[in-house]
């Protein structure tokens, strides 16, 4: 899924359907067993967004315990309105950033490096997932977070900007970087 998307911009998409919102509803009357069941079926789509930009199994597995720990408070704001995985992985991004934010206050790093290759994309055999999950790991963070939310996820600039509090030109900026730092580790310069 790297290279090719199909995801829609996060606020172009349909409302849920008659049992999400009701399973939803369970949890913000703070059902257990509904955040469980919420849990099972979205706790992949959380944890593949937070892996993605951090790169690592560590982290991604806290933010996906911070993201359902505080979903039935954050719920609290979902209107209904829209896809819930957009906003569900809008949420997971905030919390990436901010578990970022955090990271750089500490001046610490990701606790580990990948350990594992995404077996996401068929076309590519081991040796291309290797060299463009180690292209990516030697990305900056602000780099490749951009190019994850762009190229992965979908994000428009605009509203990766408003994500990151930055303009949509610098995003787009990152993103130029990213792509140059790719290609420049592609052909060995």
């Amino acid at each position: 899924m790297l290279l090719a998307t199909s995801h829609m911009s996060p606020q172009a998409e349909a409302a849920p359907d008659p049992n999400l919102r009701s399973l939803l509803r369970d949890v913000r009357a703070g059902d257990a067993g509904a955040l469980g069941r919420l849990y099972g079926s979205h706790a992949d789509l959380v944890y593949r967004t937070a892996f993605r930009l951090l790169q690592s199994i560590t982290d991604a597995e806290d933010v996906l315990q911070d993201v359902f720990v505080g979903l039935p408070h954050a719920l609290r704001s979902y209107d209904d309105r829209g896809l819930f995985d957009a906003w569900l992985r809008t949420i997971t991004v905030r919390t990436v950033l901010m578990r970022r934010r955090a990271a750089l206050r500490r001046r610490e790093e990701p606790d580990d490096a990948l350990a594992t290759v995404s077996a996401s994309s068929p076309t590519f055999d081991i040796a291309d997932r290797i060299t463009v999950q180690r292209a990516l790991e030697a990305l900056p963070a602000d780099l490749r977070i951009v190019f994850m939310l762009k190229e992965v996820e979908g994000y428009s600039h605009a509203e990766i900007g408003e994500l990151l509090g930055i303009t949509s030109g610098a995003s787009a900026a990152r993103l130029f970087r990213a792509w140059q730092a790719l290609r420049s580790t592609r052909h060995g310069s």
